[in-house]
Parts: C-alpha cells; structure tokens; sequence
C-alpha cells in the first residue's frame, strides 16, 4: 500500500505514507475525517472513525514519524517527543497502539498544536 495521507492539525500539516496493515486500509477508507486535537505532553491524539483491531505488532514505545492507531481509545496518536508516561526521551504512548503510517516530515512541527484545534485527514 503506497497511500499518503495528509493530517492537518491547526495550522500544521504533515504527510504520512501508509503501512500495508489492516489499520491503515481502514483509515484510508475513512478519509476524508475530522476531529479535534487532544494534547498529552509532546503527543497529539484524535478520534477516528474506523474499526480497527490489535494487530501482532503493537508497540507502546515509537519512533519520531510513526503515525499510531489506539484501539481502546479510539483514535491516532502522533508522538513527536516524551509524554507523561515516557521514561527519559522515550515516546511512550498511554497503551500498546498499531503503527499504521510513517510521516514523510519532522512531526515536531507539532509542537505548535493546541487542544481543541481542527483536525482533517485525507488522502492525497
């Protein structure tokens, strides 16, 4: 699956090229979506209208530009830095996650988003 999307957060927009995972075939499918930001230390997070379920590789700790899905949550979670629950400069997100998408840019630029910002996802 070679499908970029385009999260806009704010003023922010970031491209991201989608993983062949079921999660990632479900976001597509929903986009284009809105929702509000949500902030939780150096991490965005959002509602999004898929059903997904875990897959075998979840991971809590990330990687700066992985895109994540929660599935208890419900929503997309962007780590660009240490959260709450991080140990030193880790990205620690709240539960395991499915890693759908890989940001094509330095998602720190979202350092400048706030909670109840607009969000939009789409596929460009």
């Amino acid at each position: 699956m070679s499908t970029t999307v385009r999260i806009t957060i704010g003023d922010t927009a970031i491209d991201a090229v989608c993983r062949d995972t079921p999660t990632a075939r479900a976001v597509v499918e929903a986009c284009p979506f809105t929702a509000e930001a949500n902030v939780w230390g150096e991490e965005v997070f959002f509602s999004a209208p898929i059903d997904a379920g875990d897959e075998a590789d979840q991971k809590q700790v990330v990687e700066p530009g992985e895109i994540a899905y929660w599935v208890q949550g419900g929503a997309i979670a962007i780590g660009f830095g240490p959260t709450p629950a991080s140990t030193g400069d880790e990205i620690r997100l709240v539960a395991p996650t499915n890693i759908w998408a890989d940001a094509v840019g330095d998602v720190r630029a979202l350092k400048a988003a706030k909670a109840g910002d607009p969000v939009r996802v789409e596929a460009v």
